[in-house]
């Protein structure tokens, strides 16, 4: 199913000229010719029509009527030409202040296709996210997500490093803290710290966050992805031999 539009016969216009004519008796006036519908496929017929009306709730109260009245009053008109004519009213629904003619706001709203159209052409091109992915820089101890800087402290790279450097290999809660936080001397953590220093690595990496793996009641572990670039140091992984 689709829509037509209707337009109006004109007469074509003919170049005037002066010619000697009898005389002849008036003829009535004609009735304007009436509307025909165009672009209608072969092989369809017109079942009925849409009238879009663009007006709102306070354009209708300044002339003194509401939209259900202005809805009831074409209904009415359409049941005296027409008796067995069915109809159907919606109203057209817009965001407070989304602004625009009314009547195109109507057509967007009710899904016209012309309009729609008109619409789709009218947006502006939204640019594809590019993905360039992770960059894991060992050597210089920094990451970059998508080409911009992850922004890790010093703690939440070494946190990482740890992790990539055993890569796929599942890391005990313990094994980081005797990892991380035993050479230092710093203030050693409890396992509830630790998976607080992995929530926050992780929330950096954004969409990338499943680089770090969970392995539930054990530790976590890093997955490499397609998108994921480690590069070394001299120094070899511990786990390699």
């Amino acid at each position: 199913m689709s829509l037509a539009t209707i337009d109006l016969v004109r007469p074509t216009a003919q170049p005037s000229r002066l010619t000697a004519v009898a005389p002849t008796k008036p003829v009535p006036a004609s009735a304007p010719p009436a509307p025909r519908l165009r672009a209608i496929p072969e092989g369809t017929e017109a079942r009925g029509f849409v009238l879009y009306v663009g007006v709102d709730e306070f354009k209708a109260a300044a002339a003194g009527v509401d939209l259900g009245q202005l809805v009831a009053a074409l209904k009415n008109l359409t049941t005296e030409l027409v008796p067995t004519a069915e109809t159907h009213a919606a109203v057209a629904l817009a965001p407070a202040g989304a602004g625009g003619r009314d009547v195109d706001v109507v057509r967007l709203a009710l899904q016209d296709p012309s309009a729609l159209a008109r619409h789709r052409q009218q947006e502006p091109e939204v640019e594809e996210e590019h993905r360039i992915g992770v960059v894991i820089d060992l050597t210089r101890k920094h990451v970059t997500l998508d080409g911009h800087p992850a922004g890790l402290t010093y703690k939440e790279f070494e946190l990482l490093q740890f992790l990539v450097l055993r890569e796929g290999k599942t890391i005990h809660r313990s094994e980081l803290i005797t990892g991380l936080w035993t050479t230092d001397g710093e203030d050693v953590p409890n396992e509830r710290t630790i998976d607080v220093h992995v929530r926050r690595l992780r929330s950096k990496l954004g969409g990338y966050e499943d680089i770090v793996r969970t392995v539930r009641g054990v530790g976590y572990r890093f997955d490499r992805h397609a998108d994921v670039s480690v590069r070394y140091t001299s120094t070899p992984s511990p786990d390699l031999f």
